[in-house]
C-alpha cells in the first residue's frame, strides 16, 4: 500500500503552531510514503518563510514534491520577482520546479503553474501539458498516476471562476488520454473530490484546503487529503480521504472520504 499526503497552501508566516504539531502527529502516525506541497507554501516568499516549511517537512521525514504557489514568488520586491523569482524557494525545496516522483505504487508529477508576470493567476503551457503526457505514458498499470498543479483545474462554484487554471480544458483532455488518474491542487483554500466528465477516461480533481494557515474559509478548517492506494483500499480503488482539525481536540480527524476508481485497461 502507498500512502500520498497533500499539504497545500501552507503560508507559512501565517502558520497557527498547534495545527502544525497536530499535523506533525498526523503524519506520524499514518506514515506517508510520499508528501506532496501543492503551492502557497509561504505568505510572502521570504527566507525565514521557506526555513520554517523546510523544517516542518524535515519534522515528517519522508520524500517531498513540492511545486510553487503564487504566494511563493516575492509581491513587494519588483526586482526579485522578475529577476529571480523562485531563489528563495530553491534554497529550501531544490531547484526543480517540476519534480517527479516514481515507486512502483505511484507516478506523481509536479507542474510549476505560476508565472512571475502575474500576481496570482496561474497557467499550463502547451510544452507543459506534453510534457507531463509523455510522462504519464510510461506508467505501469500498478502506479497510481497523479499529477499536481496549484491552481485549481476544475471549481464546484462559480466564484471560483477567475481562479481557475488558464490551460485547463486542454491539460484535462490531454492528461486524461494520456492516463493521469487524479489532477492535485490547491489556491482557493476549499477541499473537495470532483469526477472529471467528457474525458477519453475516468479522472478526478483532489483539491486541498489550507493546512496549517490562519487563512482559511469560512466553514472550512485547516485540511489535509490523505490518499491510500493498495491493499488498505478497494481493490483496484484509491480512496481520498480529507482529514480536518479540531481545535477542541487539538488533532486533526478524518472527514469525508471518497472513493476514486482509476480506469485501467
Amino acid at each position: 500500500m502507498s500512502i500520498l499526503l497533500q499539504v497545500s497552501d501552507s503560508h507559512f508566516g501565517t502558520e497557527q503552531p498547534p495545527v502544525v504539531e497536530a499535523l506533525v502527529a498526523l503524519a506520524q502516525q499514518q506514515q506517508p510514503d510520499l508528501l506532496v506541497l501543492s503551492g502557497d507554501i509561504t505568505q510572502r516568499a521570504r527566507r525565514a518563510q521557506f526555513r520554517a516549511a523546510r523544517a516542518f517537512t524535515d519534522r515528517i521525514g519522508v520524500p517531498v514534491l513540492a511545486v510553487p504557489g503564487n504566494h511563493d514568488i516575492p509581491l513587494f520586491d519588483l526586482w526579485a520577482r522578475l529577476r529571480c523569482p523562485y531563489a528563495h524557494y530553491a534554497a529550501a525545496f531544490g531547484d526543480d520546479l517540476e519534480p517527479v516522483f516514481r515507486s512502483p505504487e505511484l507516478l506523481v508529477v509536479g507542474v510549476n503553474t505560476t508565472r512571475p508576470w502575474r500576481h496570482k493567476n496561474g497557467e499550463v503551457s502547451a510544452a507543459q501539458i506534453d510534457r507531463v503526457a509523455r510522462l504519464l505514458e510510461q506508467a505501469t498499470p500498478a502506479q497510481l498516476r497523479v499529477v499536481v498543479v496549484h491552481q485549481p483545474i476544475a471549481i464546484t462554484r462559480p466564484e471560483d471562476i477567475p481562479n481557475l487554471l488558464r490551460g485547463h480544458t486542454a491539460a484535462q483532455e490531454r492528461w486524461a488520454a494520456a492516463g493521469a488518474d487524479i489532477i492535485m491542487g490547491g489556491h482557493i483554500h476549499l477541499p473537495y473530490v470532483m469526477p472529471l466528465n467528457n474525458l477519453a477516461r475516468p479522472m478526478w480533481a483532489v483539491q486541498a484546503g489550507t493546512a496549517v494557515s490562519s487563512r482559511v474559509r469560512d466553514g472550512a478548517p485547516n485540511s489535509v487529503n490523505l490518499l491510500r492506494w493498495g491493499r488498505h483500499s478497494a481493490p483496484g480503488a484509491c480512496q481520498a480521504e480529507q482529514w480536518d482539525y479540531s481545535a477542541a481536540a487539538r488533532t486533526f480527524v478524518r472527514g469525508k472520504v471518497s472513493e476514486i476508481q482509476p480506469a485501467r485497461t
